[in-house]
């Protein structure tokens, strides 16, 4: 009975194994920024434009639902800011039991492999996997290499983040993104769970598909981009770019052509 329901789940948050995900639980870390003030609206355009599934924090499920168009729904469980004291001490906001109140198809937990917090966030993580099997909830763990010293795009750590997810019983892992398919290949080769990728700061709309493809040609699972595309001026095209990269093998320059020329 779980299986089935986990498996019902992951079927509403991709497409034949392959996601396109917007997370937008940017609000409780850098504030009501562009594109997050009418949330409703992006989540309009960004699920109209071939988002398989938004990320939110909890207390903006009822913001949500009405303006998804059928899409999946994942609840993040912790966060920060960047006007605290460290943004890499991650806390958590909420609980498997709130997610399923709240209408989540699945959660999410960030943890940053590597940092002073480190130890309690893999505690974190291991709880919510836990808590997650016995509902039948998928977990995705976005599963960064990032504290001290540490190379946040280097292939060797990223595939140490992702097989930290996996072993802690994560179902589905984000991480950054190496830069370039051969290295990244590590990287997915490091865990047997589907891997997608982070969008981080936004770039060029070019070189984001452009990343977006190289990840595919690695075996990526799909992409989990946030700033990239809520802010982004016209987040429908944007989304239906990055959707045609990793649904349809799209050329990225095509993508761009048909969607953001």
């Amino acid at each position: 009975m779980t299986d089935a329901g986990k498996s019902a789940r992951l079927d509403r948050i991709g497409k034949d194994g392959k996601l396109v995900t917007i997370p937008m639980d940017h609000g409780i870390t850098l504030g009501a920024v562009k594109g997050l003030k009418d949330i409703e609206a992006t989540i309009d355009a960004v699920t109209r434009g071939g988002a398989d599934a938004v990320l939110t924090q909890k207390g903006i499920a009822e913001r949500v639902h009405p303006n998804k168009n059928g899409a999946g729904y994942i609840v993040h469980l912790n966060a920060s800011t960047t006007i605290g004291p460290d943004a890499n001490d991650k806390r958590m906001t909420g609980t498997v039991e709130e997610a399923v109140r709240a209408g989540a198809d699945a959660v999410s937990i960030h943890v940053n492999v590597g940092s002073d917090h480190e130890p309690k966030q893999l505690e974190d993580l291991s709880r919510v996997t836990r808590n997650a099997e016995r509902l039948g909830m998928p977990v995705l763990a976005m599963a960064y290499a990032r504290g001290p010293g540490v190379d946040e795009h280097d292939a060797t750590n990223l595939g140490h983040a992702v097989r930290f997810a996996e072993e802690a019983g994560a179902d589905i892992v984000k991480t950054a993104y190496s830069g370039d398919a051969e290295s990244f290949r590590h990287v997915v080769e490091s865990t047997s769970k589907p891997v997608i990728i982070a969008g981080g700061s936004p770039k060029g709309d070019l070189e984001t598909l452009e990343g977006v493809a190289g990840a595919m040609e690695a075996g990526a699972a799909g992409v989990s981009t946030g700033r990239t595309v809520f802010q982004h001026d016209d987040p429908e095209a944007m989304s239906n770019a990055i959707a045609a990269v990793v649904h349809d093998d799209a050329d990225p320059a095509d993508a761009h052509a048909e969607f953001l020329d």
